[in-house]
């Protein structure tokens, strides 16, 4: 695949081509709203980075990675460093120089062929784009991302705050993570106010409306609800007001693997779980939490822990959208 030559090759969307798979389509035709969605996506989904996203991810000093394992096991990624280690040289062209936590599977995970999903968020003013793509090069500490989505999302539920990261040097290993989750990792989960979800197409590989997604989910501490037995833990996040495309669940709706991503600014660690999840669509169940039109079931397969990544957070602004929200009321 010669990177080069598909970076002078915009599409866009026109004729039959919909910036949106099957998946999302059935989900927003469930909701209706698929016809106002195809309009606005469209409209606002590119198969370029405009100049302004461009500038935006040049100055990150983090974003968030969705990828695919050799199993297909997906999973939501960190990666750090100091602003310009993401680079947009052309519209359709992103460069990541990437610094993933130790023994995280981003780096194994993005070959050339991969596709992979970013989420760019800033949270001190909670602006955050997303981009799409498949991975042309791979090597020599540089991925190189050939754009197949671009679009920006609103600010909501983002809890706004500043502060940085441990020394690489300072990164420990992670402690490994099962089906039953470490009595650490549930409280991670239960302070957490900043969590990510990565999902997949069922075709991700072909480019285009497929691929994967990275996405913010956001609320205040408590907002993901653990629940565990003897074997297993489920966890069940409110899925609140968005933009209707609706790429998290259109991806479930084809395919229910799915990797979360938890931070916990307080003790400065992070979370990275692996597993299957679904949509609750039961109107009863949503009732369970104030301000949620649904609910997403995540039940982990696999994830890593790691301690002592997050330094000096100032405590959160909240956002003024989750006035009104939560908290999980008990069962009846």
């Amino acid at each position: 695949m010669s990177g080069r030559h598909l970076l002078q090759r915009p599409r866009g969307w026109s004729g039959d081509v919909s910036p949106f798979h099957a998946g999302e389509q059935a989900v927003q035709a469930r909701l209706g709203v698929r016809e106002r969605m195809e309009q606005a996506g469209r409209r606002l989904v590119r198969d370029f980075m405009p100049d302004e996203h461009r500038e935006f991810f040049e100055d990150l000093p983090f974003v968030i990675a969705a990828s695919a394992d050799a199993r297909g096991a997906l999973w939501a990624s960190l990666l750090m460093g100091e602003p310009g280690f993401l680079r947009a040289p052309e519209p359709r062209q992103l460069v990541v120089r990437a610094q993933a936590l130790p023994g995280d599977p981003f780096l194994e995970n993005v070959g050339t062929g991969a596709p992979l999903g970013l989420l760019g968020i800033e949270l001190p003013t909670r602006r955050r784009n997303r981009v799409n793509g498949r991975v042309v090069r791979a090597g020599g500490g540089e991925i190189e991302l050939l754009v197949e989505q671009s679009f920006g999302n609103c600010k909501q539920y983002i809890q706004a705050r500043a502060g940085g990261f441990a020394a690489e040097n300072a990164r420990t290993l992670p402690g490994a993570e099962s089906a039953k989750l470490s009595t650490e990792a549930v409280r991670v989960l239960e302070r957490s106010d900043t969590t990510f979800v990565a999902t997949g197409s069922s075709h991700a590989r072909a480019g285009a409306s497929e691929g994967l997604d990275a996405s913010h989910r956001g609320g205040r501490p408590g907002f993901i609800r653990v629940e565990q037995d003897s074997a297993d833990s489920v966890l069940t996040l409110p899925d609140f007001s968005g933009n209707n495309m609706f790429n998290t669940f259109g991806n479930l709706e084809v395919n229910p693997r799915a990797g979360l991503l938890a931070l916990d600014f307080g003790s400065g660690a992070v979370l990275s779980l692996s597993g299957v999840a679904k949509v609750i669509w039961d109107p009863a169940a949503r009732e369970a939490f104030a301000g949620a039109e649904r609910l997403l079931e995540f039940r982990p397969r696999s994830g890593w822990l790691w301690r002592g990544v997050l330094r000096d957070w100032s405590a959160a602004e909240e956002s003024p959208h989750l006035r009104g929200t939560g908290p999980w009321r008990p069962a009846t």
